[in-house]
């Protein structure tokens, strides 16, 4: 048996786990933007900058390393990028000025860079075939490591200020060292399948036309954007909004954003196994169209149930991506690493695009005006039809 002939749950936990960690040191920084926007003075727009440094940077590097990973490989990609995460970490938690800031940011954008699609394409080699689950496990630690960012910030940052961000470059060590065992992990499968084939294996042949899958790539792409300016209406400014409209403390809204945070986390794992089993297509449509009714409400609901739908809101708006970037993966076979690469940084992209421009939107209006205005996003989700059923496509292909 190769290195990765099954599925390899230990190394999909360990990827998961790292995730966790990566994304858990992300969160910190959108977690204590109520404290940096008091301690430096920052208006909203200087906010949604800070978060447009951090994700653009990550948005457009993550195509370029995921084009290269597919041609060259490196092993030790991963624990080089949390270095950049770690380092970063440091900046922010020194920094005295807003330049500072961003640059913290940046550095930590970078990390993401090299951590999501290299990580993807390794959760997709220990997959065994499995490759929804693996990309839903794999996220879920993500999303898990997201949620924990403003638990940790409430109880651990914000209490000791500024400085106390330091102390979770512990975090960033340890995963330095469990992705550098994955890195030695894949180096072993790769070598093990080479060695099994004699030679390099055939691209696949694409499933679809290249006029069907361009399209097809387009409908995913408003459906990312779609997914992610909500996404980032809630992640970036949740916390502003349930203070204004309900004059709850800092410390509860963040623990009104780690509730909606665990729910994006826990709806995550479903969307790949469920799109194993019945259709990408479908897990995709649902997710993202079926969510419309909870956004419409959520604005002018009370503060119980605003927390009830957000909630809800995560846990079905989640499903949605480990299903986009499988389909597109099948779209496009033999090109794991640019699909992920693209599709992560379009996420980012778009997340850190959107808190730019509804930081700014909300300085000239209101910030209830952002979330009533955003609640009819996943309307983009009935585009979801006009996606080929590949499950069908590859049915119809005859065998040779």
């Amino acid at each position: 048996m190769t290195h990765a002939s099954r599925t390899s749950f230990v190394v999909l936990v360990t990827l998961s786990v790292c995730h966790l960690l990566n994304d858990l040191l992300q969160a910190l920084l959108p977690a204590i933007y109520p404290m940096i926007k008091a301690d430096f003075g920052l208006s909203f727009a200087q906010i949604g900058l800070i978060t447009l440094a951090n994700q653009a940077t990550a948005s457009i590097l993550q195509p370029v390393v995921g084009h290269y990973a597919d041609r060259r490989p490196e092993p030790n990609a991963l624990a080089v990028g949390m270095a950049f995460t770690l380092i970063g970490l440091l900046v922010l938690a020194f920094a005295h000025r807003f330049a500072m800031l961003v640059g913290a940011a940046m550095l930590v954008g970078v990390g993401s860079a090299i951590f999501h699609p290299e990580s993807s394409r390794i959760a997709r080699v220990a997959s065994g075939g499995r490759h929804g689950l693996a990309q839903s496990l794999f996220q879920t630690g993500g999303n898990f490591g997201s949620s924990l960012g403003p638990l940790l910030a409430a109880f651990v940052v914000l209490p000791r200020g500024q400085t106390s961000i330091a102390w979770f470059s512990i975090i960033a060590i340890v995963a330095i060292g469990l992705l550098w065992r994955v890195g030695r992990w894949f180096a072993a499968a790769r070598a093990a399948a080479v060695a099994a084939s004699h030679v390099s294996p055939a691209r696949p042949a694409a499933r679809v036309s290249r006029a069907a899958a361009t399209r097809a790539l387009a409908v995913l792409m408003a459906l990312v954007f779609s997914k992610y300016v909500y996404l980032a209406s809630l992640s970036s400014y949740l916390t502003f909004f349930l203070i204004d409209r309900f004059q709850i403390s800092v410390q509860s809204a963040q623990l009104h954003l780690f509730a909606f945070l665990g729910a994006v986390a826990a709806g995550t794992f479903f969307g790949g196994p469920v799109g194993d089993r019945f259709g990408r297509k479908y897990v995709i449509w649902g997710s993202i169209l079926g969510v419309l009714p909870f956004t419409l409400a959520l604005p002018h609901a009370s503060l119980f149930w605003t927390g009830v739908l957000s909630v809800i809101i995560g846990l079905v708006l989640a499903s949605a991506f480990s299903a986009i970037l499988v389909y597109a993966q099948e779209l496009i076979p033999g090109r794991v690493g640019l699909v992920a690469g693209l599709f992560f940084g379009l996420a980012f992209g778009i997340a850190g695009l959107g808190a730019a421009v509804l930081g700014r939107l909300a300085d000239a209006t209101s910030i209830q005006f952002v979330f009533r205005l955003c609640a009819f996003l996943p309307a983009i989700g009935i585009t979801a039809a006009l996606l080929p059923d590949l499950r069908r496509t590859a049915s119809e292909t005859p065998s040779r």
